[in-house]
């Protein structure tokens, strides 16, 4: 890949590298295709890499003059267990896993700003590019934090970038406090005492117990919570009895869900009033409970002066103004174990239309390519700005 003048960040192969990592998607700890290409495409730019950090995870360093100030740009690199069900030249050829959140496209643009960045030496002190494994639910931002990043690889600030359906390629949003939800697991399992369908009184029904807890969990949000403090409490996952047994009432239910919230304090209450409500209800039913709370992700939380280099960056490099009052998702993001540690800024870029299953976690979704020179430019700006010469 040799960099032409009109073409400072190699867009056509660039380009190229997307469709490829796209059509070879890999799961979670599991990106050993895509790792060897990226270090590969480091070490050939003259970029020290790190190799092995959380497994399939990589960090490339780059130094430049002696700037003591030191930050971490972070890009993840896995895909979905999922199909890909629209046709395209460079549709995956893996089963049942597919690219549908534009990881492939996030690669690229930290890909193509680091070997910018290593040709043109435009500033001085030290950046960490993370190609980081394992971000969809696999805990690869915390594996790469509990094996030891920050002590390797001290910083000031990290950065993340996510790409967004709904706004242009050449458009951005930075915002300054949450941007992504906690993203928890919980679980209630109930043991009554199996009976008779037409005997309900022989035995301890869990499906009724079940049943008032599940409508009883939507009163955390409507009536516990504070109103004016955004929460998700879903049920998603039910196990009980036998289609083929339907007069059998089963012994035991099991109930699995989500929880997500932007601040700490909340997150902890939706953890109390699950248990809570878990446990009042097999105390009406008279009979047992387990109740398990799962912490996964915590909420993405822009500092303000990290954000404000960041937005300075994002004007800088899309020539148009930046959105700022963009809303928070209730989505989770395992950036948020970097940003626990320093202070740190995870920004948007556009995607183009929301449309034709352009959706994160689509079946048909694929990045768009127009969007890369929008990230690298963005990236390298954010370098050059923060690290200035």
């Amino acid at each position: 890949m040799q960099s032409r003048s009109n073409d400072p960040f190699e867009l056509e192969a660039m380009t190229a590298l997307r469709r490829d990592f796209h059509a070879h998607p890999e799961l979670g700890f599991e990106e050993v295709r895509t790792s060897a290409i990226v270090a590969e495409k480091l070490e050939e730019a003259g970029i020290e890499v790190h190799r092995g950090l959380g497994k399939t995870g990589l960090v490339g360093t780059l130094k430049i003059g002696d700037g003591s100030r030191r930050i971490a740009l972070r890009a993840d690199m896995d895909a979905l267990a999922m199909p890909e069900l629209a046709d395209r030249p460079y549709k995956s050829g893996t089963p049942n896993t597919m690219h549908a959140c534009g990881h492939d496209g996030h690669t690229v643009m930290l890909l193509a700003a680091a070997r910018h960045l290593a040709r043109t030496k435009n500033f001085s002190g030290t950046v960490h590019f993370i190609f980081q494994p394992a971000e969809e639910g696999r805990g690869g931002a915390k594996a790469m934090v509990d094996e030891g990043f920050f002590k390797q690889f001290p910083v000031d600030a990290v950065y993340g970038l996510h790409n967004m359906p709904g706004l242009a390629t050449d458009e951005m949003a930075v915002v300054s406090g949450p941007q992504l939800a906690s993203s928890d697991s919980w679980t209630v399992t109930y043991r009554g005492v199996g009976t008779h369908g037409a005997k309900p009184h022989l035995g301890r029904d869990a499906v009724t117990a079940a049943a008032h807890f599940l409508a009883a969990i939507h009163t955390i949000v409507a009536r516990v919570v504070d109103p004016l403090q955004p929460a998700v409490v879903s049920a998603c996952a039910l196990e009980a009895g036998d289609f083929k047994a339907l007069n059998v009432i089963p012994d035991i239910v099991r109930i699995g869900g989500t929880a997500r919230a932007y601040r700490a304090d909340v997150r902890d209450q939706l953890e109390l009033e699950i248990g809570n409500i878990a446990r009042g209800v097999a105390a009406t039913f008279g009979i047992e409970v387990d109740y398990e709370f799962l912490r996964r992700i915590p909420p993405v939380v822009n500092d303000g002066d990290a954000t404000a280099r960041a937005l300075k960056a994002a004007q800088a490099a899309t020539g148009r103004p930046v959105v700022t009052d963009f809303p928070p998702s209730t989505a989770g993001d395992d950036f948020a174990f970097f940003g626990a540690e320093v202070p740190g800024a995870y920004v948007w870029l556009g995607n183009g239309p929301a449309v034709d299953g352009a959706l994160h976690h689509n079946s048909r979704y694929d990045f768009n390519d127009d969007a890369i020179l929008t990230g690298a430019r963005f990236w390298a700006t954010l370098v050059e700005q923060e690290l200035s010469a």
